[in-house]
């Protein structure tokens, strides 16, 4: 597994924005992705560590997301590492003690590549993302 972001819910791409950007530093700013599958809009910012974090909005009621958002819990939402198999890592992850939150699904963020969730012993989530040999499928827009 490779370390790939930190996850952040937010109420809108933008406040979010405003706000992490000056505590962390970030430098630079992808566009941002509407996924209809996921019911979010996310954007991705790099800090002056070259720390990806992700901001995560939802999209419309219901869901994960904005159940965190209304309940104020899993704000810090999620570590997200790639992986070259999703089905090999999942299965190290389970049989490690942790529980998948769904099943596979593609992310635009991501190209379409499949991303899933798990929830950890350690009550922690870990999102992997099968990178298919690519490193990042999103840029920021400056360097």
């Amino acid at each position: 597994m490779k370390f790939d972001h930190i996850g952040l819910v937010v109420r809108s791409l933008a406040l979010g924005r405003e706000a992490l950007s000056p505590i962390v530093e970030i430098r630079a700013w992808t566009d941002e992705f509407i996924d209809p599958i996921q019911r979010v809009s996310v954007q991705f910012g790099r800090d002056s560590s070259n720390i990806c974090y992700e901001l995560i909005a939802p999209q419309g009621d219901g869901g994960p997301v904005a159940k965190a958002l209304s309940s104020g819990r899993n704000i810090l939402n999620h570590v997200a590492y790639l992986v070259p198999d999703l089905s090999e890592a999942g299965g190290r992850l389970r049989d490690a003690g942790a529980v998948p939150t769904a099943d596979p699904m593609p992310a635009v963020a991501y190209g379409g590549s499949r991303i899933q969730f798990f929830v950890t012993p350690l009550r922690f989530i870990i999102e992997l993302i099968e990178s298919s040999g690519h490193e990042h499928r999103y840029r920021t827009s400056n360097p």
